[in-house]
């Protein structure tokens, strides 16, 4: 069984039904029990770093998620939950991250060429650094996924899997043992998206 943590941030209805069309069992929950429980995680997340880091801090889960992933459980962040995996955001002030990957969110203005649009919506393909990760298992490069973005990963190049052009290359995918993190949106990603929640379903972890 598969946990979606709900901590008040993140469209967990979409996510759930993606998982249920290839037929994963899933539930979205807060009990930190069904959390230990379950075969893997999925932390989503949209909307601001900051509140949604304060509210992972403020309902236990920000530990939570450490101890699973640190005992090895399959873990993916998608979209501000990828971002929240990292060290840290500059997103309108700095705000510690969960520290599982090295890194940082930064402004895609930053580095993307001015008269490009922010945020950065639409589909764009995936071109691997990593092309064994695992949850690549069922897709190709240059295949097209959906992303809904602002502020991107940046010095976590050891631990990129994929990036995407846009102006410049931004990290779409970062990897470290068992956690991943997916920038763009799998449930929103039509059969591309469905394939790579159906590899993390595959990936191994100690309940598995």
């Amino acid at each position: 069984m598969l946990a979606i943590i709900d901590y008040g941030v993140g469209n967990l209805f979409s996510l759930s039904c993606s998982l249920k069309a290839i037929g994963k069992e899933s539930v979205i929950t807060s009990d930190s029990e069904i959390i230990r429980n379950a075969d893997r995680i999925i932390l989503p997340g949209v909307g601001a770093f900051g509140d949604a880091a304060e509210k992972l801090r403020s309902s236990g889960m920000a530990e939570l998620v450490k101890e699973q992933a640190a005992a090895g459980k399959p873990l993916m962040g998608i979209c501000l939950g990828m971002q929240l995996l990292l060290d840290k955001s500059f997103e309108y002030g700095e705000h510690p991250g969960l520290g599982l990957i090295s890194g940082e969110i930064r402004p895609i203005s930053d580095v993307i060429p001015e008269d490009y649009k922010i945020p950065q919506i639409g589909w764009n393909y995936l071109k691997f650094n990593k092309p064994e990760c695992p949850i690549f298992k069922y897709i190709k490069e240059g295949d097209f996924v959906y992303f809904v973005h602002s502020f991107y990963g940046t010095d976590c190049s050891e631990n990129t899997a994929a990036v995407t052009e846009y102006g410049a290359p931004l990290t779409a995918v970062v990897w470290k043992d068992n956690v991943f993190g997916c920038q763009f949106h799998p449930e929103k990603s039509g059969e591309v998206g469905l394939s790579i929640l159906r590899a993390f379903c595959e990936t191994e972890g100690p309940q598995c």
